[in-house]
């Protein structure tokens, strides 16, 4: 191992979670969803949000400043990930001119600063799908902590906020079920700070483009598109704006390029595949996390394997690693990878795929030995 703390880093001091309230099981998709579905998934449910995606991310900031008592007024900078707004050339070719305004990320992150009462802070909106939070962090660590010489008492968020609730096609019996609606906010601050002090130090962050050889994933618009209701009925969009998945082609390429990503993350930081601790990976579905498992043992790459978090949750794409961070917390110790596969432009042959590299600090060894 050829790490050592730098002072002058950043860290995950916290992230908060909002699940919205309504619950949408298994039974309501009736002999739409496989018999198989959730053996390969192991998702029994997943949460559905009558909310937009600013409105989700207003709340998990509000509840991380009640859950940590962070003031904004420390705040430098907040980046906005959302894999459910419609890239911009599918908003312009199915909607207005003035709907499609409001699919802009840059637009969305802005209205959210200024919902926060915090307009002038710096902002960014990005749409990477499942890759939005390790995209998030590789901006943070490569652009963002140059430019902005973070005081120690200073910090930035990133705040994902994904519902694909509102472009899924409900009648589709490979997607109606996989994705679940959340929002996530995570606190990074300087590895020096007292007031933010850092459970996992930063290492390393990484997301790009990889092609493969026909595109899985694009956009359609489709009538008379069925939509579940809270109180357990349906309704029906006359047009409804949803995704289409090569559900196959990316069960078999995800596993490849989570392990790949894992590799490359650990190459350009000096690590070895026998220093790695914990692998939380993208929570893409049982399946799927498990033969990443079995690819990364052919990197020789250890680790317990974090899987099993989808049940109550269904693939939440870039909420989906913050969210088993979180849900593993106390847990976690030494070397994390996080890996994150994902679907790549509508239309194109290519996927996305990173890696979020973290490793605990010695106040959160602190804590973890008080707390047990």
């Amino acid at each position: 191992m050829d790490i050592h703390e730098d002072a002058s880093g950043l860290g995950i001091s916290a992230i908060s979670v909002h699940r919205p309230n309504w619950i949408l099981n298994n039974a309501w998709f009736g002999e739409t969803m496989p018999r198989k579905f959730s053996r390969h998934t192991g998702i029994e449910s997943r949460a559905i949000s009558l909310e937009d995606e600013v409105t989700m991310g207003v709340r998990v900031v509000r509840k991380l400043q009640a859950e940590t008592g962070c003031n904004l007024a420390d705040c430098r900078g907040i980046l906005f990930a959302s894999p459910s707004f419609l890239p911009p050339m599918i908003a312009d070719r199915f909607l207005e001119q003035s709907q499609a305004r409001y699919e802009r990320l840059q637009h969305a992150a802005r209205h959210l600063t200024k919902r926060l009462n915090v307009p002038h802070l710096r902002t960014l909106g990005i749409n990477w799908f499942c890759c939005g939070y390790s995209r998030s962090l590789s901006l943070i660590q490569k652009r963002w902590a140059s430019r902005l010489d973070l005081q120690k008492n200073e910090f930035l968020l990133v705040v994902a906020a994904s519902r694909i609730s509102r472009i899924t096609d409900y009648s589709c019996s490979q997607t109606a079920g996989l994705f679940g609606d959340m929002a996530s906010a995570t606190l990074l601050a300087p590895l020096a700070s007292r007031r933010y002090p850092a459970h996992f130090e930063l290492l390393h962050a990484d997301a790009r483009r990889e092609k493969i050889e026909k595109s899985a994933f694009n956009f359609e618009r489709r009538t008379n598109v069925p939509i579940p209701l809270p109180n357990g009925g349906v309704a029906h969009a006359d047009k409804r704006i949803v995704y289409t998945l090569d559900g196959m082609a990316i069960a078999e390429t995800a596993p490849r390029q989570m392990s790949a990503a894992v590799a490359a993350a650990l190459e350009a930081s000096n690590l070895s595949g026998t220093d790695v601790d914990y692998v939380v990976p993208h929570q893409a579905g049982t399946g799927i996390v498990r033969f990443t498992g079995m690819k990364l043992e052919e990197y020789g790459i250890g680790g317990e394997l974090i899987n099993g978090l989808t049940e109550r949750a269904g693939n939440v794409s870039a909420c989906s690693v913050p969210f088993a961070l979180r849900e593993t917390w106390d847990r976690l110790s030494g070397i994390i990878a996080c890996p994150t596969a994902a679907v790549g432009s509508p239309g194109k042959p290519e996927v996305l795929r990173g890696c979020v590299l973290l490793k605990s600090t010695p106040y959160h060894e602190l804590r973890r030995t008080q707390a047990a």
